[in-house]
């Protein structure tokens, strides 16, 4: 193990999305994670496409027997943090709510993963990510003018609202624990990350700047000068140049910079304008404006796909992406004098039951009475 959170020892009770996630995150820089879900005790250890799972052991334990909720309770004793996404409810009912593990050990942090919270009236109702950002008001403003709101993939609610939010909650009740002696819970939901991360979006309504209308103002598209244009070749660049001297750049290279043009925040003129810089940006192709704006800050850049970004020269200089294995982000963010590390690769589910266990004092003969009563499943 290797990273700042060295030495943080973390229970997760396995779910989906944005919990795995904030686990993967936690173990890369260095958190010692144990997963503890559904699978087979002894599995093979053979590496599976699941990436959100990496760098931790997965431990097989069945939550709903007797010796598996209990051995659960025996690693809470010495952990500092448990993470659960189930509805609300589901772990009281187990057995293994915040007041269960309080009981064995009163500093642990309870980090608590849903989309609506942990209590109101749509607590208990099933959702995904875009559900919970279309009630957060994220959803709304996506997209272009006159069509409906374009989901931006799961990376609103569940990445960015709900699992950066539960890691920046559990590292903060982290280091409150260490100084009182206390837990708490930690209630992060993707509604609520969400709607924070609409913070700047709701000071340009505020302040008059930002109409409540799709596609017609400075970043959802209706300005031309932050867009995405289609290209010679059926590809894309984007366009950012919001600043002056940047949207100078941007007129240069386009060979714009001598014409009688409308003032750059003239909002009448955007739609004009759109049409203008398509119209130009069709005219060659990704590749050859790439290099029309290669070293000038102008703001274009060429819209790479994810297997396109993973060998882009930057990205590789950078070591953005594994150069071993199945393609993979690389952990982030860097740290210069304790990095984080991808410590294992993603394994069947199962599959780390044994050492993992062993790392946390659970020797060898004690893992085969719990696997005799069934703590394993």
């Amino acid at each position: 193990m290797s990273g700042p959170l060295e030495g943080l020892k973390i229970l997760e009770l396995a779910g989906i999305g944005p919990s795995p996630y904030a686990c993967m995150l936690l173990a890369d820089m260095g958190a010692d994670v144990l997963r503890l879900e559904r699978g087979v005790f002894g599995a093979e250890a053979s590496t599976t496409w699941d990436i959100l799972n990496r760098s931790r052991p997965s431990v097989a334990v069945d939550l709903k027997n007797e010796a598996g909720r209990d051995l659960v309770l025996e690693l809470a004793e010495q952990a500092e943090v448990l993470i659960e996404g189930f509805r609300p409810g589901v772990t009281e009912r187990l057995g293994l709510g915040p007041r269960d593990v309080w009981a064995r050990n009163a500093r642990l942090v309870y980090a608590r993963m849903t989309g609506y919270g942990q209590e109101g009236t749509l607590a208990q109702r099933a959702g995904h990510d875009i559900n919970y950002i279309s009630v957060s008001g994220a959803l709304w403003p996506l997209g272009r003018a006159e069509s409906a709101p374009v989901p931006p993939l799961n990376l609103v609610g569940d990445f960015g609202g709900g699992a950066l939010f539960l890691v920046v909650g559990v590292l903060a009740a982290v280091l409150e624990s260490r100084a009182s002696g206390e837990g708490q819970v930690v209630d992060a939901a993707m509604v609520d990350g969400s709607a924070s991360m609409m913070a700047m979006t709701h000071a340009f309504l505020n302040s008059g700047y930002w109409r409540e209308e799709r596609g017609v103002n400075i970043l959802d598209t209706g300005a031309h000068f932050y867009e995405v244009y289609e290209t010679k070749d059926r590809q894309f660049v984007a366009v950012g140049a919001i600043e002056a001297k940047f949207y100078e750049a941007l007129l240069r290279g386009l060979g714009l910079e001598h014409e009688t043009l409308p003032m750059q925040m003239d909002r009448e003129h955007w739609p004009e304008m759109k049409e203008r810089f398509a119209a130009l940006f069709a005219a060659k192709t990704r590749d050859e404006w790439s290099a029309i704006f290669d070293g000038v800050d102008a703001c274009v850049t060429p819209v790479l796909s994810p297997r396109e970004a993973a060998v882009h020269p930057y990205n590789t200089e950078r070591h953005v992406f594994s150069e071993e294995g199945p393609v993979q982000p690389q952990p982030a963010p860097r740290f210069s004098r304790t990095p984080g590390s991808i410590s294992r690769a993603p394994q069947s589910p199962g599959s780390g039951t044994r050492d993992g266990l062993a790392r946390w004092g659970i020797t060898l003969e004690r893992q085969d009475e719990l696997r005799r009563a069934g703590a394993f499943g």
